[in-house]
């Protein structure tokens, strides 16, 4: 994977905010031979690559560019966008007329409920997103990034 491809799954991945500079130097260890094979040698790279930013929001950010790059591999390496768009594709013959549907990787399944509404495969699809209460974020804190979006098939 060159510079470029690491930027772009960054960014379409994860919406990784530091994705050129990040992809900068992952491209910069692999020219030089040197090679990122744990995820702590990757997570070191990133705290130095984000040591530009002020010290009292370079914890936090480091932190959370860890997690977004981490899941971009992740996204990747499972081709997980791949099996979600193949499964959009052949949800609506999976629900009855009237069913719906809640769903977790919101821009895929956006498009998807977007497009099957205009295409007249759903009757109804949710205009806004659906947050877990702060609540239900404490009794669960895997809950704190969710989304759920529903769609109502068209009845035939």
């Amino acid at each position: 994977m060159n510079r470029e491809e690491i930027e772009g799954m960054l960014i379409d991945n994860s919406d990784e905010p530091y994705a050129a500079e990040i992809a900068r130097a992952i491209a910069g260890r692999k020219r030089k031979g040197q090679k990122i094979d744990t995820t702590t040698k990757l997570a070191e790279l990133i705290g130095e690559t984000l040591a530009f930013l002020p010290e009292k929001e370079r914890k936090e950010a480091v932190k959370k560019s860890c997690a977004r790059v981490f899941q971009a591999l992740r996204i990747d390496v499972n081709s997980e966008f791949e099996v979600l768009e193949a499964f959009l594709t052949k949800l609506p013959s999976c629900m009855a007329p009237g069913g719906t549907f809640h769903s977790g990787e919101d821009r895929l399944v956006k498009r998807a409920f977007k497009e099957g509404k205009k295409a007249g495969i759903y009757s109804e699809v949710a205009e806004d997103v659906i947050r877990p209460s702060s609540e239900e974020c404490v009794k669960n804190p895997r809950a704190k990034s969710t989304k759920m979006r529903w769609a109502v098939r068209a009845e035939e």
